[in-house]
């Protein structure tokens, strides 16, 4: 683990929006959208390229007004590289690989459950798929679509439930 390693967020090709203390991101290349929590979004913002861990380390404990430790802010930083969110992965290399939740949650303390980093994700469908259904729901018939339509099939991808309004 280096506490020298000063991480980069990911500003190319993604949407941010910070919302009731989480920061949503949806990523362009992928098609996917993350949900950081309180902690996980601190951390994402402070990897500026300029802050080390152990400066990230002391701004979460600021922000979040209690003590943050190295290993909280390692979790978040794994979690964000795993879901390519950190420009310089090669560079961050915390001790968290290979362990399960429950070894790391064992590992960082029941005490640091409130301020658990947590990165979640969805994959969002296909810019073709989010197009065949231009009404923006299921429909029924031909009449509910936004833009007139000539088909209203059951759509194709189980994901996704109801019928689709195609061309």
């Amino acid at each position: 683990m280096k506490n020298n390693a000063k991480p980069v967020s990911r500003n190319e090709d993604i949407v941010v929006q910070e919302l009731n203390g989480e920061v949503l991101i949806y990523d362009l290349r992928e098609n996917r959208a993350f949900c950081l929590n309180e902690t996980a979004g601190l951390v994402w913002q402070k990897c500026n390229g300029q802050n080390t861990v152990s400066e990230i380390t002391g701004l979460l404990s600021k922000q979040l007004d209690s003590p943050a430790t190295h290993d909280l802010v390692w979790l978040a930083l794994d979690q964000l590289k795993k879901e390519n969110l950190i420009e310089n992965n090669d560079e961050i290399v915390g001790d968290f690989n290979g362990m399960s939740r429950r070894e790391v949650v064992r590992k960082l303390g029941l005490g640091s459950m409130i301020a658990l980093p947590i990165v979640a994700s969805l994959v969002v469908p296909s810019s073709a798929l989010a197009q065949a259904s231009v009404c923006g729901r299921a429909c029924s018939n031909n009449g509910q679509c936004a833009t007139p339509r000539t088909n209203c099939n059951q759509n194709p991808n189980p994901a996704v439930a109801g019928k689709i309004c195609e061309a």
